[in-house]
């Protein structure tokens, strides 16, 4: 059974915002009591942190579509939908989170980093909400706007101070197990380790991390092996710590041989060759290692390696090989850059921006682009045309008629906001004419539509028909939805 994963595609679905309520309120004796639907609540969001207590991606591994609740939908008398949950999701410290096409979207480093990788969408607005001086009564309300929904890679690099490299059957864990609390697997055949192992060393005033990756073989960087699943977990490494097999039983393998093919898939990997090695020559307490040992020991040496004869069975040679690992990494902790603080930059929105951009598009499509527009296109119901008239009050207040108009648009043009596209007519009446709730009458042919005269003498006979038939012929709202 896999119990190690460092590699996961994760499906995420933030959760949707609930839809706002067409309501009307109705009380005995009132029977215009005024709009009074809900807002609808906002959708759950899909949040990663680093927890301490994970060191795997397993859970994803089994589980890789996660979707966060959505939002209630409102409801009358003025009641606003409940907010969906945000999912929180632990993931191990150094998971590195990438957009299907490989761009890195966040470095998850230190316990308690949280990153927002799906917004939940926006809880749609009751129609008490969208109610105004002109829009006493209205009878629509906003959608709720769908939550992002996204493939992320989680990719996990150890967060390690020291990585040991080798050969398999090296000793790497053998030497990690002794100099710290790790206990990985220990065996006499090749590949015994298959997953990361990571230990802490404590030597009087140095503590850091030590990571044993599984064992190295020419064309790790390309695929062969194990190397190129785990090379990455030495990315993070200040140190890295050769480990050779002084005492293999294969007449044609030799130390120095193996350095120069495990640093060739250093090189070939990239990123790593500029961090300070060291050199292990493990199992002198064989009689043929030391000797072996001895002999080698020169030739690294005039490399500028730094070489230390060790046994992790008799752990001759290992305090002085701590002390060193101590003193490099306490080095590269030195020099490395101190951390920036959290600094807010406010940064106010130019004079001229409008917050939307209008573009032509091939075969004569006009494509408007901005936050604002799409979101309120999102949560626009266009089976409602009094919904459809208030998103175009709302595109010609914000300037969009006006842009379109001069960046040469005819009337007949196709539009295209967000997902919807439109044929563009210029607005004949600016303002909003209140009439039958849920319609519209600017939307209605002109040759349908009421003169000024018409509408002032229906609203005078109104006012003078008696109030029991007056409130038998009034439009009643649909109730809660």
């Amino acid at each position: 059974m896999t119990t190690f994963v460092d590699r996961v595609v994760l499906h995420l679905q933030a959760g949707d915002g609930g839809h706002g309520c067409v309501s009307v309120h109705r009380e005995k004796f009132k029977p215009f009591g005024g709009p009074d639907g809900g807002n609808g609540g906002h959708g759950g969001s899909v949040s990663l942190v680093v927890d301490p207590q994970v060191h795997t991606l397993l859970d994803f591994h089994f589980r890789p579509h996660v979707k966060a609740a959505n939002g209630r939908g409102g409801a009358g008398s003025n009641r606003d939908g409940a907010n969906g949950a945000n999912l929180v999701l632990k993931v191990p410290n150094g998971t590195v989170v990438q957009s299907g096409d490989g761009t890195v979207l966040a470095d998850l480093v230190g316990v308690g980093t949280t990153f927002e990788v799906a917004r939940g969408g926006r809880g749609g607005r009751g129609n008490a909400s969208l109610a105004n001086a002109r829009r006493k009564a209205p009878g629509f309300a906003e959608l709720g706007e769908p939550g992002d929904q996204i493939d992320v890679v989680l990719e996990l690099k150890s967060v390690a101070d020291v990585g040991l490299v080798g050969y398999p059957s090296a000793g790497k864990s053998s030497l990690i197990s002794v100099i710290s609390a790790a206990k990985p697997k220990i065996a006499d055949y090749p590949f015994t380790t298959l997953v990361p192992n990571l230990g802490v060393v404590r030597v009087d005033n140095h503590t850091f991390t030590v990571a044993d990756v599984p064992g190295l073989i020419p064309g790790a960087a390309t695929g062969k092996g194990l190397g190129l699943e785990f090379l990455r977990h030495i990315e993070r490494c200040a140190v890295l710590l050769h480990v050779v097999d002084t005492a293999a039983l294969e007449t044609e393998r030799d130390p120095v041989a193996d350095i120069d093919a495990i640093e060739a898939e250093l090189v070939a990997y990239g990123g790593l060759v500029d961090r300070p090695r060291l050199v292990a020559l493990n199992k002198v307490d064989v009689p043929d290692g030391r000797d072996l040992a001895e002999i080698v020991r020169p030739d690294l040496e005039a490399r500028g390696f730094r070489v230390f004869e060790v046994s992790a069975a008799t752990r001759a040679g290992l305090k002085e090989l701590m002390y060193a690992m101590g003193e490099l990494v306490t080095a590269a902790r030195t020099a490395a850059p101190p951390a920036e603080p959290t600094r807010i930059v406010i940064r106010p929105k130019a004079v001229d921006d409008a917050g939307f951009t209008v573009e032509a598009a091939p075969g004569g499509t006009w494509v408007v682009r901005g936050t604002r527009p799409e979101r309120w296109v999102r949560q626009t119901n266009f089976d409602n045309e009094e919904a459809v008239g208030y998103l175009a009050d709302r595109l010609a207040r914000l300037g969009v008629e006006e842009k379109l108009g001069k960046a040469g648009a005819q009337a007949g043009d196709l539009v295209q906001i967000g997902e919807r596209e439109f044929d563009w007519q210029p607005t004949l009446y600016t303002e909003f004419v209140p009439g039958v709730r849920g319609g519209d009458q600017r939307l209605a042919e002109k040759s349908e539509r009421p003169s000024a005269t018409e509408r002032l003498a229906a609203r005078k006979a109104r006012r003078q028909r008696p109030e029991d038939e007056a409130e038998a012929d009034e439009p009643v709202g649909d109730g809660e939805e």
